[in-house]
Order: C-alpha cells, then sequence, then structure tokens
C-alpha cells in the first residue's frame, strides 16, 4: 500500500471516529435534556455523556492509546443502546438506535485507526 492511500485511509478512520464520537456526545445530551428524557425537565442520565470526554482527549490528540481502550468504553454505550432500542417505543427508540449506530461506527473507526498506527509488521524472508 502506499503511503499516500495509508494517509487517506487514516484520515479517513481518525474523522470518523472523531465525528461518531462527537454526536454521541451530543446525541446523549440532547436525548436526556430535550428530545426525550426519562422524566419531564431532564434527568441526570444525561452525565452518560462525561465518559465519553475522556477518549476525546486522547483521540484529538491521536493516541493509539486512547484508541484501543476506547473501544472497550464505547460497549457500554452501544449496550445501553441495544436495550432501550428493544424496551421503549417512539423517539427514544429511534435514538437508541442512533446510538447503536454511532457506537458501532465509532468501534470499528478506532479499532483499525489503532491498528494503522501500530507498529508496522516487517516481512521477513528466508
Amino acid at each position: 500500500m502506499s503511503a499516500v492511500t495509508e494517509t487517506a485511509q487514516w484520515r479517513l478512520l481518525y474523522y470518523g471516529a472523531l465525528t461518531s464520537l462527537l454526536l454521541l456526545i451530543a446525541l446523549c445530551l440532547a436525548w436526556e435534556i430535550w428530545l426525550a428524557p426519562i422524566r419531564p425537565g431532564g434527568s441526570w442520565l444525561m452525565l452518560k455523556a462525561l465518559p465519553l470526554l475522556w477518549p476525546l482527549f486522547g483521540l484529538l490528540r491521536a493516541r493509539r492509546r486512547a484508541f484501543q481502550w476506547s473501544s472497550f468504553l464505547i460497549l457500554a454505550y452501544f449496550t445501553e443502546g441495544v436495550t432501550r432500542a428493544w424496551s421503549e417505543s417512539g423517539l427514544s427508540q429511534q435514538l437508541a438506535l442512533a446510538e447503536v449506530a454511532l457506537s458501532v461506527l465509532f468501534f470499528f473507526c478506532v479499532i483499525y485507526a489503532a491498528r494503522a498506527l501500530g507498529p508496522r509488521r516487517v516481512k521477513h524472508t528466508t
């Protein structure tokens, strides 16, 4: 693979991860404050967006470790989205499906971006 192709792929993965994370943060806040909160007027469940700020700073610095461990963190949001999509209806169900889609997109972007950031494997020929 050429360096230009790798750079283009890296940028696509990086911006995909960053965009999906920012959209997930916005979704979590909007969902629990305005769109379909559990209680009228908003709920404390909006605080679920706070842990997403932690990987954001690592991703902005393109740290490989942040890409690696954020793939584990995002599984909690995937699980919540699947659970709420199954148990709720209406707008909440649609928002939960959006959460699932964003978490899956983020997961695959960070996995492949971490791989691209990793040490190059050298092919040994004998």
